[in-house]
């Protein structure tokens, strides 16, 4: 079997790190990897992760997806500047009202999440096409489905506790998934002229250090210009992933979280659009509780199954990265 060309973003940590070093350090060696991250001065974590694969199977690659120049860089230190399994798992969030944002915010957020894709699709694209050969997996969110308004994450309380509660405010950031998932789905129909696969990986409400990341930006925010309720409402993935990305025919959509499908799936079942609004209205104001600590169990039951299986520190990987690392290794 000829080893394939994996090129992913986002390595620095999380997501992206796990899948860089479970790639290469398959036992056949099937895949060459090439794990990017826009600031290579955070690469001692994948290093460290990566042990002897460094310089054989993996190889550690400077990549900003929000720069042309950089995404080319990158593609001509590539043999052939060939890649033939793309993971595009960069990308950041936002929670706050929008008028608590300027534009010039929120175009950061599409420009990383949804044009920094098209940005790498323009310069790897062309290839698999005229090779007829290729897999695109796009780490994307169920949030690219159904715009439920609230992203599960950490609050860290004035006691040392910390508990799941749902935080609110994720329009933006939920408008560049729609904007990725519309913009997959089109490219999807033109993919199979050329036998090529694109599937979206779509994560639920599940605790990331990369929802940590924003919500620390987010309690910092100024909610001045916010009215009372809405101020109130602001504070209050190995196995399945690899099984993926070698399939020979994988699924175009493939959700990390069980418990979230039937919520997404209410969006196709009501052509007016109200139940599904309504549904999550329900569960944010009248059955938070409820809905927190079903995540919370169903949370941690992946964590603790996949610790025994990969030995993994959980302090190195929380329950979101596992969950959708999983799912990603399916699709590849």
């Amino acid at each position: 079997m000829n080893q394939k060309v994996v090129l992913i973003t986002g390595c620095s940590s999380g997501i992206g790190l796990a899948l860089a070093v479970r790639l290469a350090k398959n036992e056949k060696k099937r895949f060459m990897v090439y794990a990017t991250m826009r600031n290579l001065a955070k690469r001692e974590a994948l290093v460290e992760a990566a042990g002897r694969t460094l310089g054989r199977t993996l190889e550690i690659n400077q990549l900003d997806m929000c720069d042309e120049n950089s995404i080319k860089a990158c593609m001509d230190n590539l043999p052939m500047s060939r890649v033939d399994i793309l993971i595009s798992n960069a990308g950041m969030g936002m929670i706050d009202p929008i008028e608590c944002q300027t534009i010039d915010e929120m175009k950061t957020v599409m420009d990383t999440n949804f044009f920094g894709l098209v940005r790498l699709l323009k310069e790897i694209l062309p290839g698999m096409k005229k090779r007829k050969s290729g897999h695109i997996v796009v780490i994307s969110s169920v949030m690219g489905i159904q715009g439920e308004g609230f992203k599960q994450g950490l609050t860290f309380l004035i006691t040392v506790v910390f508990m799941y509660t749902c935080i609110l405010l994720n329009d933006i950031y939920t408008a560049s998934k729609f904007a990725v998932e519309g913009f997959c789905e089109s490219l999807a129909v033109q993919a199979l002229r050329f036998n090529l696969n694109i599937s979206l990986i779509e994560p639920g409400p599940v605790i990331t250090e990369f929802e940590s990341k924003v919500y620390e930006e987010g309690v910092k925010i100024d909610l001045s210009k916010a009215d009372k309720v809405t101020s109130i409402c602001c504070f209050s993935y190995n196995q399945h992933t690899f099984k993926m990305i070698t399939k020979e025919n994988p699924p175009f959509r493939h959700q990390t979280n069980s418990l979230y499908t039937p919520m997404t799936t209410l969006k196709y079942a009501d052509p007016n659009g109200d139940l599904p609004i309504e549904t999550f209205y329900k569960m944010v104001f009248e059955h938070d509780k409820v809905f927190s600590a079903s995540l919370s169990c169903a949370g941690e039951a992946v964590r603790a199954s996949l610790w025994v299986k990969t030995r993994m520190p959980l302090k190195e990987c929380s329950a979101g990265d596992l969950g959708v690392f999983q799912k990603t290794c399916k699709a590849i």
